[in-house]
């Protein structure tokens, strides 16, 4: 591959990489799963990354030297590469689990909010943080439930189990 081909690979990998995060964490919002297994799977892919196309990144980005090749280079490779791979494991566990739900409420342990995206900041979304089977899990919802925060007791959801064993929450519903 030219130098000039990988000038214009490593930034849509960059921006596919950054894309899927996106949609990913949507997805992990409503699956069980420790942050620490995606941080973990991000880490390993990157750094794998880092090891075997470091040479390229060097030759295609000659410019840079010394500390400041080693931060772009690994910036590089955890949001596009890291992010990439993480994106892949959430997004099969969610979209080939299980058609089989069970219903479950559970008790309302902890509440916050969360600040509306730019331009809506004061549409705050309330979170609330309940106990799944041993797992202090953040639910975040629409804002609309925000002037009602108090007033919920508990939460009741959809479980199937998802492809890669994390379990998945659907059609959450306030009560």
């Amino acid at each position: 591959m030219t130098k000039k081909q990988r000038k214009i690979l490593y930034p849509i990998i960059l921006f596919s990489g950054l894309l899927l995060m996106i949609w990913q964490i949507k997805i992990y919002r409503n699956t069980i799963i420790d942050i620490m297994i995606p941080i973990a799977i991000i880490s390993i892919v990157s750094l794998i990354a880092f090891v075997v196309d470091f040479k390229n990144y060097k030759m295609t980005y000659d410019k840079y030297n010394g500390i400041s090749l080693i931060f772009y280079s690994i910036i590089q490779f955890i949001l596009s590469y890291g992010f990439i791979a993480c994106s892949l494991f959430t997004l099969t566990n969610y979209y080939l689990a299980d058609k089989e739900s069970v219903k479950k409420s559970y008790l309302i342990n902890e509440r916050s909010s969360l600040p509306g995206r730019k331009y809506h900041r004061d549409e705050r979304k309330p979170t609330f943080y309940i106990d799944y089977e041993g797992t202090k899990k953040e639910l975040v919802f629409s804002h609309k439930y925000y002037d009602k925060i108090e007033l919920y007791k508990s939460v009741e959801f959809e479980v199937r189990e998802g492809f890669l064993g994390f379990d998945i929450l659907k059609n959450k519903r306030l009560k």
